[in-house]
């Protein structure tokens, strides 16, 4: 029996997991893939926009000689810091849900089931993409996820948004050869664009070395062709590509959420919550880091999902001496 078992091995997991160990408790950290798995999966050559001492976790220093850290070395931080507090992982395990059983929980997986007096879910919003919605987005040169620039060069790229991983996409693929038009639905790009971006695909559109398309929207995807219409005039034309890359944000896994019984915001996915514990609607089942902030995926960031390990380790903590001494509380009969 656990006293926590925390699904997702990325940083707001792992803080999770740190603060339970310090506070005595038996946990297990649960990932469908390797230590966090979401960032193993960033664009090869990303940079963040958070400098080392926002990512750190369990006091252990975060060094690096640049002001801000790449995805290499995070990766190699975060596994240090599992490595370094023995965080005991049950990684390449998918949890299917979480049921109820005699005051506790059963965690179900693909591998087996655990059972754990509480359940922390931070799994994110990575594994899920938006999607267009429209004819052909599941062709094989239609891709909702961007590593790195090789496969691509040489070739006409369409991509699609208009924030941080579209314009990191963009000027990316461009610098490695690649023919890239970029097309958004607004009228500009988004104000969250990284400062040492903005100018440089300021310039590159400016030059006309990156074709850019904004207030236009894919109506469908073709083998070598998308068809894009202008949604101030209602024009449309058919614009001929090679690959196609959906940089148009995420989502939480609202269905493994649901099967867990946590209700959400049907407009929003923002799961229904405690706002000081992050306990949801079902006792004992809290939720940490991104995958609160449903589709509002600009709200939280590790930065400040690592912060939610604290307050739900406390009211675990409140919740497990509150259950035992209800048990020492119980009249024992005599034969």
């Amino acid at each position: 029996m656990l006293d926590v078992a925390i699904v997702g091995a990325g940083p707001t997991g792992l803080a999770c997991a740190i603060e339970a160990q310090r506070a005595g408790l038996q946990c297990r950290v649960f990932d469908k893939g390797s230590i966090a798995d979401s960032i193993r999966r960033f664009p090869v050559n990303m940079t963040f926009f958070s400098t080392p001492e926002q990512l750190e976790l369990g006091g252990i220093p975060f060094t690096t000689p640049n002001l801000r850290p790449t995805r290499t070395e995070a990766l190699q931080y975060y596994r240090l810091v599992a490595q370094r507090l023995a965080i005991p992982l049950q990684l390449y395990t998918r949890i299917e849900r979480v049921v109820p059983a005699d005051g506790a929980f059963l965690v179900q997986s693909n591998r087996g089931q655990w059972q754990a007096r509480t359940v922390i879910i931070a799994t994110g919003y990575f594994d899920n993409t938006n999607r267009l919605g429209v004819e052909g987005e599941d062709l094989p040169h239609v891709r909702h996820y961007y590593t790195e620039p090789f496969e691509y060069s040489g070739t006409r790229v369409l991509v699609v948004g208009g924030k941080n991983s579209a314009v990191e996409t963009a000027l990316d693929l461009w610098r490695h050869g690649a023919e890239v038009t970029l097309v958004h639905r607004r009228d500009n790009l988004g104000e969250s664009v990284k400062y040492w971006l903005k100018p440089d695909i300021d310039n590159r559109i400016r030059n006309g070395e990156i074709a850019a398309h904004f207030s236009t929207v894919v109506r469908r995807i073709e083998e070598c062709r998308v068809l894009l219409e202008h949604t101030s005039d209602g024009k449309t034309w058919w614009h001929e590509c090679d690959f196609v890359l959906l940089q148009i944000g995420y989502r939480p896994d609202a269905e493994l959420l649901e099967r867990c019984g946590i209700e959400l915001d049907r407009q929003t996915l923002i799961p229904h919550c405690n706002p000081e514990t992050f306990e949801t609607n079902v006792p004992g089942i809290f939720v940490a880091g991104s995958v609160m902030c449903g589709c509002q995926t600009w709200n939280i960031f590790i930065e400040n999902g690592r912060a939610h390990a604290r307050p739900i380790v406390a009211s675990i903590l409140q919740r497990l001496r509150a259950s035992v001494r209800s048990v020492e509380a119980r009249p024992t009969s005599h034969a």
